[in-house]
Parts: C-alpha cells; structure tokens; sequence
C-alpha cells in the first residue's frame, strides 16, 4: 500500500496500567525493502494483557517489543489476528491471514525473517534480543490449530492454553516435586484452570483450587479441582502432606500464609505471573523453599529439544482443540465471550481488568477491522 494512511494507536501510562491514550499520526504509507505491513483487525484482552504491561520492564521486557519512543507510555501487547495489506517480501503475500504478538493499533510494520510456509519471525532489529517465541507469525492459511469459525477462542486461549499446557508439563517433568497435593491461588483465572484441564490425567495428585469466597461458586462449577477452598479456608488443608504451590495470585500476604502453614511440607512454590505484583523475586524470608518463576519460553525450549518442534506443536495443538471445544460449548460454564468494537471499547477493557472487575468467566474480544465473522 503506497498511499498515506492514519495510523491508530492505543498507549498505557506504565506507572498508572489502568490509564490509557489514543494517538493518531499520519503514515506516509510507503515501505522499505524487507518490510510489511499488517492492519490489525482483532484482538484478545484479558488479565494475561495487564501482566505484560505490569512485567514491561522486568525479565521479559514486554514494553520493547512495540516501541513508543515516550518512556512514560508503553504499548500493552495483545494477541490476535493482522491482515497483510503491503508487502515487498517474497513468501508474504497481500491479503494473508496472521495470528500473533501485536500492539493495539491499526496498523503494524515488520520486516520478516525466517519466512515459511508456517509463518515468519519479525526480524526488526529492536527485537533481536527479545524472546523469540513472542516474535513468532502464524500464517492462518496453514496452522494446524486455526478454525476461522473459532478465532475469537483460539486468540483468548492460545497465549493462556501455552502458559497452560507448559506449566502442567514443566511440573510433570519434574515429578511434581515430590507433592502429593497441589495447590493453585486464584484458581478462577483462565490460565489457572487451562493448567487444571492439563493436569486431568494426572496420578495421586489432589488438585485444589484456592480462590475469593465471591468466585467459589465459579470455580466449583468448573469441575476442573479436587477440591475449591476460599482464600481463608487455605489454614484448614492438611499441613502435613507434600505440598506444590502455584502461585497464580501474587498476593505477598497469602504467600506468606501457604509457607506458614506446610512450613517444610511445602517442596516447590512455583510464581505462575500476577497482574498486581512484580516483586516475587525479592528474598521473602519465609519458611519453605524460595518462589521461582515460572517462564514458559524455557519449557518450550527444552521440550523443542527433546521431542522436537513438530511434535511439540501436535501436542499442543491435540489439548488446545479439547479445550476450545470445551470452551465453545453453548452455555458452558467456563467462559462466555464479550465483544465489542474500537478503541474506546479497549480502554474501557483494559481499565476495567486493571481495577479487578472483569468476571472471571467474561472473556474479552475487540474487533478493529470490518472483517465479518466471529
């Protein structure tokens, strides 16, 4: 596309994650040589969404992926689909279909690398040194896991599904760290009960869901734990069993409470990522094992070596599409779509997921594009 066009962004303030701006500059349309041009049409925003922007300067360094240029106002990353509307590299075509790692903006320009019939890497030198799983473009018209009917839930499960299945993963290949029971905080989020529906199969483990007394119901309803408790009920739970914690809440008080409680009992507290703190790596100076993070990109690594990237992918792809259809079902009790169109509708999201009052079943959908379906 040689003509000029307004391009559309959407920014976070990064000390203030609730608090957003629209910019629009013009765009003179004309590309470089190596470079494409995608116009975003549809995104997923959910809590997963905040916890980029609130670990934007940490470890994963989500805030250089997208630059701003303004270093109080960051580009929150989402996932979703891009259509390519511009292009001088061979093998990425006008009019394809890509599913992906992109800011909240009209528009997008990469310069492709590593082109396939799969997809492509966005060689952009920005992000050389960034982890390359987030750097990664799947082209729709060949992935094993897309449904074009179904976009909406594989935009919402896939970033969630792979935290999800490699987190379950990473604790079997472990041995569970020797845990007879297994218990995960904030047992309503999506990644929590991906992780739950991973860990179906598992053997002589109890599996038991801590959550707010007001999401209990949910979680019950989910049918995906042994046993749901609310987060005050957690002193309760036999302190003398071999216990794993995952630590999806972030909470420093309920940290605190779960190592007081297992004391030596408690073989592994596993930091699964929390919207609302970044502090985990600090030394906590509690009894039991110190947190460590949980990173997927390195189980995903490991598992590329041991059984190769064609069979990682089928893997996942076989549990994702159990999930999706679970998830898709009319009437399901795990999640029910919100969608809505524009920027303004994003900030209200986004605000909204900040200040903790998105439902834990409410799964957020925002179109930009005029595409129909979905």
């Amino acid at each position: 596309m040689n003509n000029a066009f307004t391009l559309t962004r959407l920014e976070t303030r990064k000390n203030a994650l609730g608090t957003t701006r629209v910019v629009t500059t013009q765009d003179d349309g004309a590309l470089r040589p190596g470079e494409v041009l995608l116009k975003i049409d549809r995104f997923a925003l959910t809590t997963n969404n905040i916890t980029y922007a609130a670990f934007g300067d940490a470890q994963m360094k989500y805030w250089s992926f997208f630059p701003t240029g303004d270093a109080d106002w960051g580009h929150m990353p989402v996932w979703g689909f891009a259509d390519v509307v511009a292009s001088t590299v061979e093998g990425v075509e006008v009019g394809e279909r890509f599913y992906g790692y992109f800011p909240i903006a009209s528009h997008w320009r990469m310069q492709p690398v590593r082109v396939t019939p799969r997809g492509f890497y966005d060689g952009s030198p920005h992000r050389a040194d960034l982890v390359s799983a987030y750097n990664q473009y799947m082209r729709c018209s060949s992935d094993a896991g897309y449904s074009a009917a179904l976009e909406d839930h594989q935009m919402l499960v896939r970033p969630l599904f792979i935290t999800s299945f490699m987190l379950a993963d990473f604790l079997a290949d472990n041995g569970f760290f020797g845990a007879k029971q297994i218990v995960v905080s904030s047992a309503s989020s999506k990644t929590a009960y991906g992780t739950a529906f991973c860990l179906d199969a598992r053997a002589g483990l109890t599996l038991i869901g801590a959550t707010s007394a007001g999401n209990r119901a949910y979680v019950e309803g989910l049918g995906c734990y042994d046993r749901v408790v609310d987060y005050g009920e957690v002193t309760a739970l036999p302190a003398d069993v071999p216990t794993l914690y995952v630590d999806f809440a972030g909470n420093d008080a309920l940290r605190a409470t779960v190592h007081h409680h297992f004391g030596n009992a408690l073989v592994y507290d596993c930091y699964a990522g929390s919207a609302q703190n970044t502090a985990f790596l600090s030394q906590t100076g509690l009894p039991g094992p110190q947190p460590k993070l949980y990173f997927a990109p390195e189980q995903i690594r490991k598992r590329n070596a041991d059984w190769g990237p064609q069979e990682v992918n089928r893997r996942f792809n076989e549990a994702q599409g159990k999930f999706i259809a679970t998830l898709a079902q009319p009437g399901n009790r795990w999640m029910a779509l919100a969608r809505g169109n524009g920027f303004a509708h994003a900030q209200t999201v986004i605000a909204d997921l900040h200040a903790g009052k998105v439902g834990p079943q409410e799964a957020h959908v925002v179109r930009l594009g005029d595409r129909s379906g979905g």
